[in-house]
């Protein structure tokens, strides 16, 4: 790491962990107004997954933030088009990959032209591409679009996920190359277009160089953290340690000691002007929710070490499937891996981190449950088995 200037600010563990938490949207009132596309563009990124427990990763990331607001409203703002009016309708967001697959604000298509330039020039493709067919996927795009991968003529050869067909390794190399973009998602197959067709024409462009790309990368990465180390920043986006190293200095984030941290971080100089107060959100949280993905950071910030283990061996699980962390008073107490049979949601296995926090976990899964249309909720384990008695007393007092 290059040398490092003095820190503008010292900051406790707590206000650190307060400015985490704000910056993700879950300290103080939510914007109700800008719903769904609001928090795509606060949190710059949404990362999407195949796992549907109560809901999809993408639609869990807004109810946390929201809470139990309609669950159709949700995709339809991620992905549906504002109108522009004799023009075709611009949309709102794409997906690419950033921390992962991600839904992406698309006034980040151009900061993104250093990924797709790096495509292009690395032929690290491990699918056969048959000759013709990436052409004529872009001509068929051209003439139909938008089309999905069977629309396009079919996305495996086999049943097996990884045989892909033909057509599949074409679609999906235009979109890595910036060929081809997806900005919906039907049934939970990617819809794709051509680029020059689907985003708006004062975004469509590559002049950004990679140093500019990155450099915004950073400063949104440290807008939507509030406060960082070198590691975090890089996480976010998925860019490697030196890039960052490379920008960081005139990103316009601000060097800063945080208490504890034993690294150098840096801030979001917005994020230190006020301090961070107002109401804090209980909720479950989904693993792939971007305040806890990062593992290194979610257990220096709030001492709590999480694992998905969705793709663990059955008998080696320690916490379940899709074991979801609760968020109450800005810290995490708990841990449930929720089921849904009919109209109830089974809490398969709950861990308690703390007995004072049965009141906010089971409010946490009656908000959950009300969210998707269950009545009842049921809780089969519980860690603690003391605990078990009194976490039922507490869901039936609130449903009386």
């Amino acid at each position: 790491m290059p040398s490092l200037p003095r820190p503008a600010a010292e900051l406790t563990a707590d206000e650190a962990r307060r400015i985490a938490l704000r910056a993700q949207g879950f300290l103080g009132a939510p914007d109700r107004r800008a719903g769904v596309r609001g928090v795509l563009r606060h949190l710059g990124a949404v990362q999407l997954d195949t796992i549907s427990v109560l809901a999809r990763s993408h639609e869990l990331i807004a109810y946390a933030r929201l809470g139990a607001i309609g669950r159709r409203s949700v995709d339809a703002g991620y992905w549906t088009p504002s109108p522009a009016g004799p023009a075709v309708p611009h949309p709102h967001a794409f997906e690419y990959w950033s921390h992962a697959a991600c839904i992406l604000p698309i006034e980040e298509w151009p900061h993104f032209a250093f990924r797709r330039r790096a495509y292009r020039s690395r032929p690290h493709w491990n699918h056969e591409l048959p000759d013709g067919v990436y052409d004529q996927v872009i001509k068929q795009l051209r003439a139909e679009g938008p089309l999905t991968a069977t629309d396009l003529g079919g996305a495996k050869r086999t049943s097996e996920w990884w045989d892909w067909s033909g057509t599949k390794v074409a679609v999906e190399r235009a979109l890595m190359y910036g060929e081809v973009v997806c900005v919906e998602r039907r049934g939970w197959k990617r819809v794709y277009d051509l680029a020059e067709r689907a985003v708006p024409q004062a975004l469509l462009h590559d002049e950004l160089d990679d140093a500019e790309c990155l450099r915004r990368l950073v400063r949104l990465a440290g807008r939507s953290l509030g406060v960082g180390t070198r590691a975090d920043i890089a996480d976010y986006h998925r860019l490697k340690g030196e890039q960052v190293d490379a920008v960081i200095a005139d990103s316009g984030l601000v060097p800063v000691a945080v208490e504890g941290w034993g690294r150098p971080a840096w801030a979001d100089p917005a994020a230190l002007a006020t301090p961070p107060r107002g109401r804090h959100r209980t909720t479950l949280l989904s693993p792939f929710d971007s305040l806890i993905w990062e593992r290194a950071r979610t257990e220096r910030i709030f001492g709590f070490t999480h694992r998905l283990e969705a793709y663990v061996p059955k008998p080696k699980r320690v916490h379940g499937y899709f074991a979801m962390p609760v968020l109450a008073g800005g810290r995490l107490v708990g841990r449930v891996d929720p089921a849904r049979e009919g109209g109830t949601l089974v809490a398969k296995q709950v861990t308690l981190e703390d007995p004072r926090a049965v009141p906010a976990v089971a409010q946490a899964l009656l908000e959950a449950a009300s969210w998707v249309d269950c009545t009842n909720v049921r809780v089969e384990r519980v860690d603690a088995p003391a605990l078990r008695e009194p976490l039922i007393r507490e869901l039936a007092r609130a449903l009386d």
